[in-house]
């Protein structure tokens, strides 16, 4: 397992696979993330390997444990591993392999999105799809940015998660149809626009480019909260859009669309 120290009073706290799956049985979560190591980038090819390995040796302890207590908890629940290797093909390979084998509700690829170049990102993401059953969804961890989401549900990817959307905001980063709006910089502080025209969320309804340039300078938390609620609605219309291009098979204009609305900001 791992041993954590609290920031909060500096005991000390043992984690381990069965203790995860514990953790996460307890709380009711519908989807339960296997107990693994991601690696940092760059990371050197053997610690990667050995890595993996150990994650993989977690794996058949979640799984025992997550059998082991399905009796108990009662909740409709499904353990999702999680494939490692870093930026090597060789290990994602094996790792995703070994991961596919147990047969999972669905699989998720984690370690990527650690500041690795994006065509690295790109590589690593289609080479693991191509090894995880398509019928199962296959969720990319910590993925990210627009333009990654898309990129990378073309490569096969059906879930994400991210905590760009609220940190950007909360640091004045706000993603609109036409681009990427910081509030810190001064061409914002009489603009009485909205952040975006087009935009139905509360903010871009009822607020200024200036005023939230004004809460962001002054620190204030209204406009964190604001800038929140409008980067939330700006994924989640982003994601329906998206679903519903792919049901109507017109995905590939889709993104096309979304690139040439970006390209005069």
């Amino acid at each position: 397992g791992v041993k954590f120290q609290s920031h909060i009073d500096g005991s000390y706290h043992f984690f381990t696979p069965e203790r995860a799956i514990e953790i996460q049985r307890s709380i009711g979560a519908d989807i339960i993330m296997a107990f693994d190591e991601c690696t940092p980038y760059p990371c050197d090819y053997n610690y990667a390997k050995k890595s993996m390995q150990m994650t993989h040796r977690w794996l058949h302890r979640c799984f025992e444990a997550f059998n082991a207590t399905e009796s108990k908890y009662g909740y409709n629940q499904s353990l999702f591993p999680i494939v490692q290797g870093s930026t090597y093909k060789d290990l994602r390979t094996e790792s995703a392999e070994t991961i596919a084998s147990f047969g999972a509700d669905g699989n998720a690829i984690g370690g990527l999105s650690v500041g690795e170049p994006e065509d690295e990102l790109y590589e690593m993401t289609e080479h693991v799809c191509a090894i995880l059953p398509s019928d199962k969804p296959r969720y990319l961890m910590g993925v990210g940015t627009p333009k990654n989401l898309l990129e990378c549900i073309a490569l096969g990817i059906d879930m994400f998660d991210c905590v760009m959307p609220t940190r950007n905001a909360r640091n004045g980063w706000l993603f609109t149809r036409n681009g990427d709006i910081k509030l810190k910089n001064a061409r914002h502080r009489q603009d009485t626009r909205p952040l975006d025209e087009a935009c139905t969320c509360y903010t871009c309804r009822h607020f200024s480019r200036a005023y939230l340039h004004h809460l962001h300078r002054t620190g204030e938390m209204l406009g964190a909260r604001l800038n929140t609620l409008h980067n939330l609605h700006y994924y989640q219309e982003l994601m329906a859009g998206m679903r519903l291009a792919i049901e109507e098979g017109r995905f590939d204009s889709f993104v096309s669309a979304f690139h040439e609305e970006r390209k005069n900001v």
